[in-house]
């Protein structure tokens, strides 16, 4: 096709955060790498990706508006591109599309037989007309190397649809000022996408238009073309959040300089892998325990330390990894008296449930089967947007960073899951009891959590199990997986030595710890006032209080 008209010969240019917009203002004759080399113009091209959003919004806000308004650049978003195609032009994509999928025509074949029905933009600029075409089949090759449907998919006649509607109603106007040997359109995206939207902006790239992409969310509307393979300057912000409608007018509001150091403190305070944490400053990100083995003295000693300090605490992209405690401590110690010390020392630490009667959890008797399959994802995975967003969640009144939290720890549970199968339970069986367990989850844990700031004090669950309370139940077993996996100090005491987690879960999940006497039907020794006032001084100063 037009194989007599001159090709443009496109470039990536040397694009850094300093320098693109002045790059997009000098025009192509100025650019590095132009020259006219026979029958081929090669032309400079920007391509810069800028995802998330820094911490002055305000500013970033008023310079989207100023990109668009002061240094005309063409915005494209969502709501900028509205038009759908005519019906006429809609049936004529769909008959060549099915004709080129039931004759398997080349790709070159079937641009030439969408350009015959004139569904691809003419203008008088030769190498303009010649590069659509050309850009045309770029975009086709890389729907058929990219997704799975042909080009007779429902999918590509809908996307080929978007994409030649919005060149005829949105952008042929400018388009008709193209010229590679002075000014090519300048265009700047804003915010979340469909992926007709991202093809479109391959286009415009192989077309040899300057593209600028600002996605505040944090995603990638150029990710369609696989990594480096535009070549484009990316940009990170360091936070994220859901896109606002792009500006009608500035802003108002100005950052003193007191605030951008705030900001910029902040910013270091909440970098991965600091020491320093505000409180709640990890209520965003999700948990993600690690069990710590230790002998029964070390039990004591890292029960009483924060989070961040225990040995293998880290932070990083946006996961935290809390060490916690999974023991159980069977018989009773020579020295009753350090036993009991010992045992109250946890109970009187901050956010601590002590259970004396089981079994402590319901359980939950519906069969949430379906529930399960539904939420699933294509690798049999469990996905925690789908769980969140489901009528059978119970959790929609805990903060969203807890919800993301607890609903990452079930996905976890169940895939790979620690509790022993029952009788004749397959491994999917046993997932679902897991889930089922996981939907019930007793108040008092809820407020437990609800409590616990990751990278300070670790909330603890201690049971204590001496034949006099009642059974731990299966149903128990399932709850505390779940609680180990989402970073809670778990201890059960047996004085009598005798099994019960043993008998829903896989010893190597816990530590045992194997004191001097056996003591059967032990009652608990609760603490006396003066040792409690005694005791919550000693933590008081402990906690540097």
């Amino acid at each position: 096709m037009y194989s007599h008209v001159n090709q443009i010969i496109i470039h990536p240019l040397p694009v850094t955060y300093d320098n693109w917009l002045d790059l997009i203002k000098t025009t192509a004759r100025e650019r590095p790498f132009y020259k006219k080399d026979g029958a081929f113009t090669h032309i400079g091209q920007v391509t810069a990706k800028f995802i998330g959003i820094p911490h002055d919004e305000d500013e970033y806000y008023n310079q989207l508006y100023d990109y668009v308004h002061s240094n005309g650049l063409i915005l494209l978003s969502e709501s900028s591109l509205n038009h759908s195609l005519d019906h006429f032009r809609f049936k004529s994509i769909e008959k060549i599309s099915k004709f080129s999928g039931e004759q398997t025509l080349p790709i070159k074949r079937f641009v030439a037989l969408i350009d015959q029905e004139n569904l691809l933009p003419s203008f008088d600029n030769f190498m303009i007309n010649r590069q659509i075409r050309d850009a045309a089949v770029k975009m086709t090759e890389l729907y058929l190397r990219t997704e799975k449907g042909g080009l007779e998919s429902q999918e590509f006649i809908s996307i080929l649809n978007d994409v030649i509607a919005w060149f005829f109603y949105n952008l042929n106007h400018h388009l008709k000022k193209a010229n590679p040997e002075g000014d090519m359109p300048a265009f700047l995206w804003y915010g979340n996408y469909r992926k007709s939207h991202q093809y479109l902006l391959y286009f415009l790239i192989q077309l040899g238009c300057d593209l600028v992409t600002f996605t505040p969310a944090g995603n990638d509307v150029l990710a369609i073309t696989g990594p480096d393979r535009l070549k484009a300057f990316v940009h990170i912000f360091p936070e994220t959040g859901i896109p606002k409608p792009f500006p009608m007018e500035k802003s108002k509001q100005t950052s003193t300089v007191a605030y951008r150091a705030s900001k910029d403190i902040e910013k270091l305070l909440n970098y991965d892998g600091t020491i320093f944490y505000k409180p709640w400053q990890l209520r965003e990100y999700v948990p993600d325990a690690v069990t710590l083995k230790t002998t029964y003295d070390e039990l004591f000693l890292v029960a009483r330390e924060k989070a961040m300090i225990r040995p293998y605490f880290e932070v990083k992209n946006k996961r935290v990894k809390v060490p916690a405690l999974f023991a159980k401590i069977n018989g009773v110690s020579s020295n009753r008296r350090e036993y009991w010390n010992r045992l109250h020392r946890l109970i009187f630490q901050e956010n601590t449930y002590l259970v004396k009667s089981l079994p402590f959890s319901k359980g939950a008797n519906n069969d949430f089967r379906f529930h399960y399959h539904k939420s699933q994802d294509n690798d049999g995975l469990l996905n925690p947007e789908k769980m969140t967003g489901a009528r059978y969640w119970k959790y929609s009144h805990l903060p969203s960073g807890l919800q993301k939290g607890l609903a990452s720890a079930i996905r976890n549970i169940c895939a790979n899951p620690k509790l022993k199968p029952r009788n004749s339970e397959k491994e999917d069986d046993v997932k679902v009891y897991l889930f089922n367990q996981s939907m019930q989850i007793p108040p008092f844990i809820l407020k437990m959590l609800q409590k616990y700031d990751y990278s300070q004090n670790v909330p603890k669950l201690i049971i204590f199990n001496n034949q006099l309370n009642g059974s731990l139940t299966r149903q128990d077993a399932a709850l505390l997986l779940l609680l180990n996996q989402f970073g809670i100090d778990l201890v059960v005491y047996n004085p009598a030595g005798q099994s019960d987690i043993e008998n829903y879960i896989d010893d190597s999940e816990f530590v045992s710890h194997w004191l001097d006497d056996v003591v059967f039907e032990q009652e608990i020794k609760e603490p006396s006032a003066i040792k409690k006032v005694i005791f919550q001084g000693i933590l008081k100063i402990l906690r540097r209080d």
